[in-house]
């Protein structure tokens, strides 16, 4: 089978790209995977990419490249939603050579990861392959105007994929997709290259953007209160952003200088992580919480803000990790004062952690996927007559005048009730 995934940027950093390279190189242990990058800005990936997967860039953004010296470059796209937060990153160059390039694919499965790409999946694919729509963020996360503008493209695919459980089930119930199975597929995490973590560690970490959403400050203020009972331990945060100088002040203020520290980046994180007792993730909102299960790979137990969506299906409170309310600074010192405290308590969990995020291995998401690409194919005809009912029933409705369109259930429902009553 041959299966490609569309991509922003592969050559940059981010959840996205790590969970997309893992599942391709689980995938390519069985079927020809190629990695379309809409664009390219240096010579070499971050991060290592499997040499059985073949990356294909569409434009090139180096400074020696033909690419920024086309006029198209700096033409606004016509076909990326304006909504999508990528939107002045694209351009009449990226139309055209995502348009080329998918018109002429001969992909049995087309995946796209993130909404913009998620549009020219559905606009310049060919219906022959699979389409399917990964969406690594939220569909609260996504304004009402990019709402608004995804929905007729999504309702031309054969799938969207959630990283949660219950971000699928908000699709169902807000975005209507006939005929378009809607269905989590979590991101997948490799076993980590590096010994699990001892617990014996005097060292609370974190990771992630550096930005006020995923609420560093509230970390800092919880760890001061830490620090004043347990001066021994530390404090790391691993990370880069707009907040990374209001950070440290705060850190001053704190008098926290030589106990916390902000690291920078750190790829692979799993070799810091293991270096850890505890991570915690104070974040308001998260799409799945790829740091979380990273750290429980290591068998690091995870004390998470219970934020909408993501970490709840991730952690067992009480089991494998700790869950706090969002915001909550007095949760969150005493739950770190407890497993500070409670030696066994914190190896216990760890160890659980370690188990249970083997569900996350991307052998297992890839036998998942494979699952879900036979299955829509089996349903491909039964899923295109449930899309073009509700095409008819939708042409139907705007000819009926208001006053008579609740009777229209009833309607569309007689032939069906008459030969109930026959037989």
């Amino acid at each position: 089978m041959k299966i490609t995934f569309l991509i922003h940027n592969v050559y940059g950093i981010g959840g996205t790209i790590r969970t997309t390279l893992n599942l391709a190189s689980a995938l390519a242990e069985r079927h020809e995977v190629t990695i379309v990058s809409m664009l390219r800005h240096r010579a070499r990936p971050q991060f290592a990419i499997d040499e059985r997967v073949r990356v294909v860039p569409l434009v090139d953004l180096r400074k020696e490249s033909a690419d920024t010296g086309d006029p198209l470059l700096h033409q606004p796209s016509e076909a990326f939603p304006t909504a999508e937060k990528r939107y002045r990153q694209y351009n009449r160059l990226t139309d055209l050579r995502a348009e080329g390039y998918l018109r002429d694919c001969d992909a049995d499965v087309i995946l796209g990861t993130r909404p913009g790409v998620n549009v020219y999946l559905a606009r310049f694919a060919p219906h022959r392959a699979l389409r399917i729509a990964q969406e690594h963020l939220t569909h609260n996360s996504h304004s009402k105007q990019l709402r608004a503008q995804l929905a007729p493209h999504y309702r031309t695919l054969d799938a969207v994929t959630t990283t949660t459980e219950a971000d699928a089930a908000v699709y169902r119930a807000r975005m209507r997709l006939p005929g378009v199975r809607v269905q989590a597929v979590p991101n997948s995490v490799p076993e980590p290259r590096v010994a699990p973590a001892d617990g014996e560690a005097k060292v609370i970490a974190a990771a992630g953007r550096l930005v006020r959403a995923k609420r560093f400050d509230l970390l800092i203020e919880s760890f001061t209160e830490v620090a004043a009972e347990h001066p021994d331990w530390r404090l790391r945060i691993y990370g880069a952003g707009t907040d990374k100088e209001r950070l440290q002040c705060l850190m001053d203020e704190h008098g926290l200088a030589g106990r916390a520290h902000l690291m920078g980046v750190a790829s692979p994180i799993e070799a810091e992580f293991a270096q850890a007792s505890l991570v915690v993730s104070a974040s308001e909102a998260e799409s799945f919480g790829m740091t979380l299960v990273e750290a429980m790979r290591c068998g690091v137990p995870v004390v998470s803000a219970d934020c909408p969506l993501g970490p709840a299906e991730i952690i067992r409170d009480g089991v494998d990790g700790r869950l706090v309310p969002v915001g909550d600074r007095a949760a969150l010192t005493a739950v770190l004062l407890d497993l500070i405290a409670d030696d066994a308590a914190r190896r216990r969990m760890g160890e659980a952690a370690r188990t249970a995020a083997r569900r996350y291995d991307p052998e297992l998401v890839a036998q998942n996927c494979e699952a879900l690409f036979a299955d829509l194919a089996a349903t491909r005809r039964t899923r295109a007559w449930t899309r073009q009912r509700a095409v008819w029933r939708g042409r139907l409705r705007r000819r009926v005048p208001a006053a008579f369109r609740p009777l229209l259930p009833l309607v569309s429902s007689l032939p069906r009730r008459l030969r109930h009553r026959a037989s």
